[in-house]
């Protein structure tokens, strides 16, 4: 009994310690000001003549130009991210390519899925391939699909959304890529 309470009381006065010890700091902080909303125009606009001293005329005010008004700021409209142009899909080598690959590929192609290079479509392909054969599923199989058909340089957005490439890409190889 008094093992389990003198433990409990030693964590918590260690606790205790470290919140205590945690809490005490030199205030060292890096920010040498308060920020402002103001512009530096609107800031610059401001007179910074010295105020006259008790007992003594104040100066005449020298003809100062007024400042011009700045016009409120409109917000712009959000831009669409900038996207890089789809690079154009490279000749293939198809002196290296086995006929089943240059099978895979033409199947793509005819699905409007042109990759960059055949090794894309190959290394997808090889990865369906893999997941079929341990019995993994088209939804398990789809987030690395899309996400490697949408890392195509070639790949573009605005000819079909990336998670019917994705599908396209499973089931071309589904059907013509997979042996056995």
């Amino acid at each position: 009994m008094y093992r389990t309470r003198g433990t409990l009381l030693g964590v918590v006065a260690a606790v205790a310690a470290v919140g205590l010890l945690a809490g005490c700091g030199d205030d060292d902080s890096t920010a040498t000001g308060t920020p402002t909303l103001s512009t530096p125009a609107a800031a610059s606009s401001v007179s910074s003549a010295p105020a006259p001293a008790p007992g003594s005329e104040a100066p005449a005010p020298e003809a100062e130009a007024p400042a011009p008004e700045a016009a409120p700021e409109q917000p712009e409209a959000p831009a669409e991210p900038e996207r890089p142009a789809p690079v154009p899909p490279q000749e293939a080598d198809t002196g290296q390519l086995s006929e089943t690959e240059q099978t895979y590929l033409d199947e793509l192609a005819k699905q409007g899925v042109t990759p960059s290079i055949p090794e894309y479509a190959l290394d997808i392909g090889n990865y369906v391939c893999q997941g079929v054969a341990a019995g993994t599923s088209d939804a398990d199989m789809a987030t690395f699909v899309t996400a490697m058909a949408g890392s195509d340089p070639s790949f573009d957005p605005a000819k079909m959304p990336v998670e019917q490439a994705g599908q396209i890409y499973i089931n071309t190889a589904k059907s013509s890529y997979c042996q056995g």
